[in-house]
Order: structure tokens, then C-alpha cells, then sequence
């Protein structure tokens, strides 16, 4: 038996269950909806909730702009995961056998099994981690491929994020780093984040999640290791704890610095992160001119124009943080 046999024997009950709804829901949607209207594809790893995530709401935002409204001249087929990676294999392929004309989609492991279903249908990037780096474009100006669409470029964010939390938090030596080795876009940011440190004089413990469902063995670490804060990388796989990790910092007395500001916005210290947002509804730009006959393989990938700096003052003041006036001043929101 192949690898790859071995591997869809063992699929979970859980993406079983996601790739049968979703069969079901495109099967729906190809008899209701008139052949006419494009109809496109939106997968995620993450849970879809209601109201949409910003990003979510960015690209909707975005298609507006550009003069297209889900129901109306466009039909979005949303599929998500709900958070089990060994599902986007089997979502993706069910989604592109759905007929949809290109998927927009965001993150390594999302795009990647998109990748792996069809190398001729678009794939737009809400927004990817150095996509030239990790194989997904040839070269940002010319991706050469069936992938296009927005860039992070985080291989430099680690070591800012470090800093800027170093800078609010003068005191701290010890830094616990949530992670996930597995993905190879964070290997990159990981490297940057040790370089930072070793400058800054500051210990990094690597809390290293990776083949862990639920990343137990990682918070017990912390727990074990007492470091003096915590700091995570961009991963859609940990975006599903923006409710459970900033509760565990607060529960253990830790500063925290994301790479996403919906972690602070629900409790979190700090966040220092592209204009997500801006870069999802920036995406929607390439999926009209894709719509119109444009070739992804031609239509350059676009980086971030905006870094965005976020503190949460209520829960410095739980931490018994004083933030130094320089950072308050640089901060693009401040949470009260």
C-alpha cells in the first residue's frame, strides 16, 4: 500500500464528516445558481464564524469595490476545515472538483493542498508567508505559476516583534516561543527571532506544537519552563486559540507579543502584524482581473505597505505593566 493510500485510510472521522458536507453544499449550489454568475472558491483552515473574521470582512470589502456582491454577480463557495489540517487535502480537492473558477485562500498548509488538487486553477493569496521563499511563486514580480496575490514577507517580523516587546518590557530575559515546527514558512521567522535574541541578551524556549492536536505538550512547557513572556509566529492552525492563549498568558502572568492584533483584541498584551485587513481586501483586486481573462502566472505579488502596532492597556494594568510613553505614542490602537 502507497503512502499516500495509507494516508486517506486514516482519515479522521472529523474530516470525513467536513468533506461529505461539502460534496453536498457545492453539489447545491451548482443547482441553484444560474451558469452565468462566476462562482469562485474560499477555503480556510480556521472555523468560518459569524460576523466574518476582518480579514474575511477585508476581502468582502474589497469585491465590493469592485463592483461584485455574493449572491448577486458573484457566488463565494466558502469550505472550511474546521481546524484539522489532515481535512484540506480532501476539501480542497472537493472544492476544485466543484468547477469553481479560481480559490482564494491564505496560509502554507491551505494553499498548499489547493496546490496539490489542481496546478491549473488561480489560487489568489489572501495573504502567504514569503511566497517566492517557500516555493509557491518563482519570483514576487513574476510568479510564473497558478498562484498570485498578497505577500507578508514576516522573514524579518520575529525579530521585530521581539524587540518592540523587549522595548515595552525592559526586564524580561526569558521568552517562550508558541510554535509550530511542522510548517516551513516559521522556520524563516524562528531563525530571526534567535538572532534577536541572542542580540538582545534574551533566552528563547522553544514551545514547539508541532504533530500535537491541541498543543497540551506546548502549554505544559511554559508552564514548566516559567518564562518571564510569549510570543507566536503567523499560523492560521493557531489563530483557533485567539480566545485560549491570551487567557492561559493572563492565568500564568505573562506579557505576550502575536502575530496577530485578534489575539489582543481578545485579552492578549501585544500584537505587531501586517494590515491583514488591507491585505485580504487588497486581494480581491486579483480576482477580478483574473475574472476578466487575466493570467495569474503574470500578475505580480504585492507585499504589505502597513505594519500595525497593537497594546492592550487593560490587560497591562492585570499585569501590573506601566507602558513606556514611546511605544503608547507609536501604537496604531490602543485597547482601554
Amino acid at each position: 500500500m502507497s503512502t499516500g493510500t495509507g494516508n486517506r485510510m486514516r482519515l479522521s472521522g472529523a474530516a470525513a464528516l467536513v468533506l461529505s458536507c461539502a460534496a453536498l453544499l457545492a453539489f447545491a449550489a451548482q443547482a441553484q445558481q444560474p451558469a452565468s454568475v462566476p462562482r469562485i472558491g474560499y477555503l480556510t483552515l480556521s472555523p468560518l464564524l459569524e460576523p466574518p473574521s476582518p480579514e474575511r470582512a477585508g476581502f468582502l470589502k474589497g469585491l465590493r469595490e469592485h463592483g461584485y456582491e455574493d449572491g448577486k454577480n458573484i457566488i463565494i463557495e466558502y469550505r472550511s476545515a474546521e481546524g484539522d489540517p489532515e481535512a484540506l487535502p480532501f476539501v480542497a480537492e472537493a472544492l476544485v472538483a466543484s468547477g469553481v473558477r479560481l480559490v482564494v485562500t491564505a496560509g502554507y498548509p491551505a494553499i498548499k493542498a489547493v496546490q496539490e488538487a489542481s496546478d491549473t486553477v488561480p489560487i489568489v493569496l489572501l495573504f502567504a508567508a514569503d511566497p517566492d521563499a517557500t516555493g509557491f511563486a518563482k519570483s514576487l514580480a513574476r510568479p510564473g505559476g497558478n498562484i498570485t496575490g498578497m505577500s507578508m514577507q514576516n522573514r524579518e517580523l520575529g525579530a521585530k516583534r521581539l524587540e518592540l516587546l523587549k522595548e515595552a518590557v525592559p526586564a524580561i530575559r526569558r521568552v517562550a516561543v508558541l510554535w509550530d515546527s511542522s510548517n516551513p514558512v516559521l522556520k524563516p521567522e524562528w531563525e530571526s527571532t534567535q538572532m534577536a535574541g541572542r542580540r538582545l541578551g534574551i533566552q528563547l524556549i522553544s514551545a514547539d506544537g508541532a504533530n500535537e492536536p491541541n498543543f497540551e505538550k506546548a502549554f505544559a512547557l511554559i508552564v514548566k519552563a516559567r518564562p518571564d513572556a510569549l510570543v507566536t509566529f503567523v499560523d492560521l492552525r493557531l489563530a483557533s486559540y485567539r480566545q485560549i492563549i491570551p487567557e492561559f498568558a493572563i492565568k500564568q502572568r505573562l506579557p505576550t507579543m502575536f502575530a496577530l492584533t485578534a489575539f489582543v483584541e481578545s485579552g492578549g498584551f501585544m500584537s505587531y502584524a501586517p494590515d491583514f485587513e488591507d491585505l485580504s481586501r487588497r486581494s480581491a483586486g486579483y480576482v477580478d482581473k483574473i475574472l476578466k481573462g487575466a493570467n495569474p502566472a503574470e500578475l505580480p505579488i504585492q507585499q504589505p505597505t502597513h505594519y500595525k502596532l497593537v497594546v492592550n492597556l487593560k490587560t497591562a494594568k492585570v499585569l501590573g505593566l506601566k507602558l513606556p510613553e514611546r511605544i503608547l505614542q507609536r501604537a496604531d490602537k490602543v485597547i482601554e
